[in-house]
Formats: C-alpha cells, sequence, structure tokens
C-alpha cells in the first residue's frame, strides 16, 4: 500500500497561494511561511500532515501527492477548503 508524508499551506485566495509559493521558491522557510499564513491547524506544526495513504485526504490532494516529484512544492492546488501548497517529503509506493 502506498504511503506518503507531506505538508501544507492553506489559504483563502489562489493569489495569497501564488505570493507565498513564489517567495518559498525564493528561498523563505517552507514551515515558517505556514505557521504564519496558513489557515490549517497543521499551521502550528509547520503544516504538516504526517503520514497517509491513498484515499485518506480529498481527491485533488491525493492526485498531487501520489504522483508529484517529492520535496518540490505544487501548487495552489483547489479543493473545497481552500487553495493549498503542498510539499511531498516522502513516499513509498
Amino acid at each position: 500500500m502506498a504511503k506518503a508524508t507531506a505538508r501544507h499551506i492553506l489559504v483563502a485566495s489562489e493569489d495569497k497561494c501564488n505570493e507565498l509559493k513564489a517567495a518559498i521558491e525564493a528561498g523563505a522557510d517552507f514551515a515558517q511561511v505556514a505557521k504564519d499564513n496558513s489557515s490549517c491547524p497543521s499551521s502550528r506544526d509547520g503544516g504538516n500532515l504526517g503520514s497517509f495513504g491513498p484515499g485518506q485526504m480529498v481527491k485533488e490532494f491525493d492526485s498531487v501527492v501520489f504522483s508529484a516529484p517529492v520535496n518540490v512544492v505544487q501548487g495552489p492546488v483547489k479543493t473545497q477548503f481552500g487553495y493549498h501548497l503542498l510539499e511531498v517529503t516522502s513516499r513509498q509506493d
């Protein structure tokens, strides 16, 4: 069974998501950006979502987490919760 660990940042707008992605790509620390900006409770832990398998997260999340390269920030990814930046930190297929 596939498993992944990932972290994310959840914000209300695509513009804000793109702004934060640019900051991270310019060298800002993902965990600190999550703590300062994410509306998800995981922000307290730098956006860390822990380990999970396929089907445990919303479909849009799953499709990115189980296909994207590891340690590369992906997004914006739109879900019913808002806009996410996702970073897969490890994956076992």
